[in-house]
């Protein structure tokens, strides 16, 4: 078993992230990465926004949507996995609800996260995001949201939380096979 040094949650050896907050499990020690620079498609809907990006490649178990969360700043992958509802935001001492996915280390006080930011949830085969009465609010894409209203988002979906922008990664089941 793996414990995640973040939530302390107990992941099955060889978990990449842990399935309670999204924290990434193992480390890449000295390995240095770079950013490639890339032709960027045209944008969607209009807006500028980066372009097309591969969905998760872990297959989809039957009836199941899986979501990842790419941290654009940083490129930091996080996956979702194990719920159909998500609280994103970051933790401060003290704080009694804790988000189910802790945005913190990603400088989430300085780019205008709430604590309790937005809410991601699957429905059927959809996913939705919802403003849970932030102080900065929520864009889809550079589209503000109203608080407390559900939203579909989509696979490369451009979603700011504050100033934090987070790339949504979705797989969903195939049911071509059935």
């Amino acid at each position: 078993m793996i414990i995640c040094p973040n939530c302390r949650h107990e992941e099955i050896a060889g978990s990449l992230f842990c399935s309670e907050c999204g924290a990434q499990l193992i480390t890449t020690g000295h390995l240095t990465t770079h950013n490639i620079r890339r032709k960027v498609s045209e944008p969607i809907s209009g807006t500028k926004g980066p372009g097309p990006v591969a969905a998760p490649s872990a297959a989809a178990a039957e009836g199941e949507t899986l979501i990842s969360l790419n941290m654009l700043d940083s490129g930091e992958i996080l996956s979702l996995s194990g719920r159909m509802e998500y609280t994103l935001g970051r933790v401060s001492e003290g704080q009694p609800i804790l988000p189910d996915v802790d945005l913190t280390a990603f400088e989430a006080y300085a780019q205008g996260v709430s604590r309790l930011h937005a809410s991601i949830k699957i429905i059927n085969e959809s996913v939705v995001i919802m403003d849970l009465g932030s102080s900065n609010g929520t864009r889809i894409n550079g589209q503000k949201i109203v608080p407390h209203i559900e939203y579909p988002i989509n696979h490369g979906d451009v979603i700011a939380l504050g100033r934090l922008k987070i790339q949504a990664l979705m797989r969903r089941k195939n049911t071509a096979n059935l």
